[in-house]
């Protein structure tokens, strides 16, 4: 597929949000914060913006994980550590990360990328998608780096609200939307099944759904039915981040150029490749 304009960003800005997810110095954080086990941190440090929210909700907004797998955690994580907390507790981990991993920290030019990309989020302030918006709710920390990180974070939230939209609007559940990019990718399937919280039987019944739907053949190899279904939920997607793209259009250089650094240095060390957020490298060539 294409490398789109709105593709190409997103490559350039999750793994900066994505630190917070696979740095050792974040989860230590949340665990310092009360927040023991992987789980814990990730469900009550990204739900914090929405605030003590419950289970239900949680799973509808991060749509790809099984209820069950969810109820581990939520409402629980709410007795062990406060939303407020949580918060301070991400941003602790970012900082601690930024640190011992040594990532580039040119103070002004971080400053300006986050300057840049809180410019695109801004342009679409008034777009009612929930992840974006409560994330929007939050003040913007002082320190360049950790600026940087939470821009970031709005505009993936921005993509991955939009890309919820997408995917409900071609019909495609969660466990079939995470078996449709498998296929499509080639992708192992245990790189993602374990890590949401879908069994055997929950996978084999998402095939068998989409080879009813000519999505899958015989084999559970994509056909041409599912690659032309792929493109479309990406394409939509992409139509879906449009906006915030456009408001920076002029910038987008200058923005790879800060931080096709700092992408490159977390390419391996901090952010693998393959991931269960699917995540793709930046082309830093």
């Amino acid at each position: 597929m294409t490398d789109s304009p709105e593709r190409h960003l997103w490559t350039l800005i999750e793994p900066v949000h994505a630190i917070t997810y696979f740095a050792p110095e974040c989860q230590q954080a949340f665990e310092d914060a009360g927040l023991p086990g992987f789980w814990r941190g990730y469900f009550g440090g990204r739900a914090a913006p929405l605030g003590a929210v419950s289970a239900g909700a949680v799973t509808a907004l991060f749509f790809g994980f099984h209820p069950s797998f969810v109820d581990r955690a939520v409402p629980d994580v709410w007795t062990r550590c406060s939303p407020a907390d949580a918060l301070a507790a991400r941003l602790d981990g970012i900082d601690r990360a930024w640190t011992a991993h040594e990532l580039p920290n040119d103070r002004a030019q971080l400053k300006r990328a986050a300057l840049i990309v809180r410019r695109a989020a801004e342009a679409v302030a008034d777009d009612r998608r929930p992840m974006f918006a409560a994330n929007l709710t939050i003040e913007m920390p002082t320190k360049p780096h950790l600026a940087l990180w939470q821009a970031a974070t709005l505009l993936r939230e921005h993509r991955g609200d939009g890309h919820l939209v997408a995917l409900t609007a071609l019909e495609i559940g969660p466990c079939e939307a995470h078996v449709v990019r498998l296929a499509h990718t080639g992708t192992p399937v245990d790189t993602v099944q374990p890590f949401r919280g879908w069994s055997d039987d929950d996978w084999i019944a998402a095939v068998g759904r989409l080879h009813e739907r000519g999505v899958l053949d015989d084999t559970s190899q994509i056909t041409e039915t599912g690659a032309a279904l792929h493109v479309a939920i990406e394409e939509l997607t992409d139509q879906l981040a449009t906006a915030p793209l456009r408001a920076i259009q002029s910038e987008l250089a200058e923005l790879a150029h800060i931080l096709t650094p700092v992408v490159r240095a977390l390419d391996g060390t901090v952010i693998p490749y393959p991931n269960p957020m699917g995540v793709e490298r930046f082309d830093t060539t």
